[in-house]
């Protein structure tokens, strides 16, 4: 008697014959996956998962520079406000003043307390208005106080008043 001949391939080598092949996987690259075509689905790839992006937002040159020209302007505005509101703008009649320079045409009035040892005058009265000559402010000084010993004026920085003023004792 006479053996059949083997089934399948007769070029495999190291198979028992009778076995059947392995089919071929389809043509044109590997074989179709499950998920977006190109990528392997989640959990089956082996890279390491990539680690999410850090939620903290960095800050450009741009961004800082603007947030410290706004600190430098609110700075600037209220070092302003601060020197401001003690000068004679804000005098009333029964304050009491520094003069701070010996400069005649700028003395430099601020407002002090009473108790103040810096304290040299006294505001008998703040009337509105320009005052363009001493001997107008003074007119107008000596009908408003009699006891008035000088005058002080302001103007150009929106209102203009006159300050009469009397050694503080």
């Amino acid at each position: 008697m006479t053996t059949p001949p083997p089934q399948g391939n007769p070029f495999a080598q190291g198979q028992p014959a009778g076995q059947p092949q392995a089919p071929y996987p389809p043509q044109g690259g590997y074989p179709q996956q499950p998920g977006q075509p190109g990528f392997p689905p989640q959990g089956a790839g082996p890279y390491a998962p990539v680690p999410p992006q850090p939620t903290g937002r960095k800050l450009s040159f741009k961004t800082i520079k603007n947030i410290a020209i706004v600190i430098a302007v609110a700075g600037i505005a209220i070092g302003g406000y601060i020197t401001s509101r003690d000068d004679a703008k804000t005098a009333a009649v029964g304050d009491c003043m520094h003069r701070g320079s010996t400069n005649d045409d700028n003395p430099d009035l601020e407002v002090v307390e009473c108790s103040d040892a810096k304290a040299q005058y006294v505001v008998l009265a703040k009337i509105e208005g320009a005052y363009l000559t001493q001997t107008l402010a003074s007119s107008k000084c000596e009908s408003e106080a009699k006891d008035f010993q000088y005058t002080y004026t302001e103007s150009g920085d929106g209102k203009d008043f006159l300050l009469c003023l009397k050694d503080k004792k």
